[in-house]
C-alpha cells in the first residue's frame, strides 16, 4: 500500500481520492504546524512515516538531486490546474503512478502529457 504526504498547495481533497483508491494518505493539514509546515518538517515526516511527498514545489526535486531517497517524492508538473482537473489526473494516471513506485522508483514526475520514474 501507497503511504502519501500531500504538501500544503494541494487540496486536502486529494488525500479523500488517493484513500479511496486503497492508499494512505495525509494532508499537511493533519499535522500541527498544518499550512505553515516547512519543507525540511515535511520531509522529515516522510521519512519517519516512510511516505510518500506529493508537491508542486520544485524545492523537493532539488533535494532529492541533492540527497536522493528517502523521502521519495511525487513531483506534479501540471501547472496551476483546478482541483476538479487535477482530481481526474490522478484518477486517469494513479494505475501507472502506482505501478511507478512498485517497481522501484524513488521520484516520479507527473507531467501534462507524462510520467517520468526515477
Amino acid at each position: 500500500m501507497l503511504r502519501f504526504l500531500i504538501d500544503t498547495q494541494l487540496p486536502p481533497k486529494l488525500a479523500e481520492i488517493l484513500n479511496q483508491r486503497g492508499c494512505e494518505a495525509v494532508h499537511t493539514t493533519a499535522y500541527a504546524e498544518g499550512p505553515l509546515m516547512k519543507d525540511r518538517s515535511l520531509i522529515e515526516i516522510a521519512v519517519e512515516e516512510q511516505r510518500i511527498i506529493i508537491t508542486k514545489d520544485s524545492d523537493f526535486l532539488d533535494h532529492f538531486l541533492l540527497k536522493g531517497a528517502p523521502p521519495r517524492v511525487l513531483l506534479l508538473g501540471i501547472g496551476n490546474a483546478k482541483n476538479r482537473r487535477l482530481f481526474d489526473a490522478f484518477r486517469a494516471n494513479f494505475t501507472q503512478i502506482q505501478k511507478l513506485f512498485d517497481e522501484g522508483a524513488n521520484l516520479v514526475l507527473f507531467e501534462q502529457t507524462r510520467l517520468i520514474g526515477y
